[in-house]
């Protein structure tokens, strides 16, 4: 049963966000920030649960192991700022989007990796310690790239709360991350125990993280639908596509290209949707109605993404 869950994460993902649409109150509660536990999120402690559970499968010898594949780690950071940037930015302006939704789909293209891909790198059986490892990197990188790149692409430079942002990295990533390689260490078989049901858990906190980003976008996401479904289904696809195509392409073996591909093509949605709601954001359109939809992009990448890196996972997950 478990194995049949795992494999059809992308139904259900497609499941849990038919339902977050019909009943929105039902998954908001997630990520619209009302219930946190000792002054966090709640979101902030889902996201640090999946790395904890992401931790558990790892060993201290796969981080040493990074040390033989830089290329691998500096050709998955590379096309991350290259592919997607360059995408949102050919993408807007091929579908002549409105100047709301074209910052927006820019905005999110900028961004770093999302802690999604770490998930779905496991269950595509890919190289999780490099996905984390590209995760991190790029989220770091990201403090100066993400307003550089947006400024130079979408003609606005956006300013990032760049110790927040690592302090919100450093707490939510890589603290459950290396405390649940250490629970490994030092209790291997409680940890090979829990492993047999962390991808349900996996699963079940990712529908409940993306229900809540698309109940909450509601309204925007009804009145765009058709052009916001096609702009962001295309960003996703070809990050998915160039990552493991030009991973390959630069001598990759198999593992490392399904891990580049899952990384380039997820982005950290959540960061793109709560900088495009900031006041200072908002205040670079002369146009009220554009700025309410500038975070909108974020919403939808964040069901495509997940969908597309689903389906993926579960193909190369049958494959071995």
């Amino acid at each position: 049963m478990l194995r049949s869950v795992t494999n059809n994460f992308a139904a259900l993902t497609v499941l849990g966000v038919g339902l977050a649409w019909m009943f929105p109150a039902a998954f908001t509660w997630m990520t619209d920030g009302s219930i946190r536990v000792a002054g966090q999120p709640l979101l902030s402690l889902a996201l640090g649960t999946i790395m904890l559970a992401m931790g558990l499968t790892l060993t201290f010898a796969d981080y040493r192991a990074l040390a033989a594949m830089p290329r691998a780690l500096l050709a998955g950071v590379g096309l991350q700022f290259l592919v997607m940037p360059l995408s949102g930015f050919a993408i807007a302006h091929v579908l002549d989007l409105e100047p709301g939704l074209a910052v927006g789909l820019i905005l999110v293209a900028c961004c770093p990796g999302g802690t999604a891909s770490n998930i779905v790198t496991y269950i595509a059986r890919g190289h999780v310690a490099l996905s984390v490892a590209m995760t991190m990197a790029s989220t770091l990188a990201a403090v100066v790239l993400t307003p550089l790149l947006t400024g130079w692409l979408a003609g606005a430079y956006v300013e990032i709360d760049r110790l927040n942002l690592l302090v919100q990295m450093v707490s939510v990533v890589l603290v459950p991350v290396v405390l649940g390689t250490l629970l490994n260490r030092l209790f291997p078989r409680a940890a090979e125990r829990v492993n047999a049901v962390l991808p349900l858990v996996a699963i079940v906190l990712v529908v409940l993280i993306v229900g809540g980003i698309v109940g909450g976008s509601k309204a925007q996401i009804m009145e765009h639908a058709g052009v916001l479904l096609l702009a962001t289904f295309l960003l996703h696809a070809a990050g998915f596509a160039l990552g493991y195509v030009l991973a390959r392409v630069l001598g990759l073996g198999e593992i490392a290209a399904r891990t580049i591909s899952i990384e380039v093509g997820m982005q950290n949605s959540g960061l793109g949707s709560g900088l495009a709601k900031t006041p200072a954001f908002a205040a670079q359109f002369a146009d009220v109605t554009q700025a309410a939809l500038a975070p909108v992009p974020a919403a939808i990448s964040a069901v495509w993404h997940v969908v597309i890196g689903s389906v993926l996972a579960g193909i190369w997950r049958r494959r071995g």
